[in-house]
């Protein structure tokens, strides 16, 4: 292997990958499936998680999602209509949760989140952006290629 591939010798202890999927998927229970793909896709992308990108995709490809929406997601401010209002605030806050550039989420972010979503649902969609920034750093420390196993079986 070369510097930057590759696990770096550790794998992630079970019962904490158990936790994490369990977290994950209590988080998505009040989450459109495929608007919980595009939230743990966007925040992989932030995150330069290629293991996650590559599952995520994957699932949403699955869930139902379009390859076309998914190429454009990295540019979704700029992609007009091909976002709901709802997506497009629920992106709006995975960036701004993912990326804390000054130190908190800002105010228009969570305004404009909680305009489209319940309180129940908000909750969980925060639970959902903070859970695949987790696995997303745990996997960009180990550099888990995407399709290898990261964990404990």
């Amino acid at each position: 292997m070369t510097e930057g591939t590759g696990p770096r010798g550790w794998q992630i202890p079970r019962e904490v990958a158990k936790a994490l999927s369990a977290l994950s998927s209590a988080a998505k229970q009040h989450l459109d499936p495929v608007l919980a793909e595009l939230v743990m896709i966007r925040a992989s992308q932030l995150n330069h998680c290629a293991f996650c990108l590559d599952m995520h995709i994957e699932l949403a490809l699955k869930k139902g999602e379009s390859q076309d929406r998914i190429d454009l997601l990295a540019a979704w401010e700029e992609a007009g209509s091909r976002f709901t209002s709802q997506e497009r605030a629920a992106l709006a806050l995975t960036e701004a949760v993912t990326v804390l550039t000054e130190g908190f989420v800002p105010d228009a972010a969570y305004a404009k989140a909680a305009q489209e979503f319940t309180e129940t649902e908000l909750a969980h969609l925060i639970a959902a952006i903070t859970v695949i920034n987790s696995w997303n750093r745990l996997m960009v420390t180990r550099r888990t290629a995407p399709g290898e196993t990261a964990w404990h079986s």
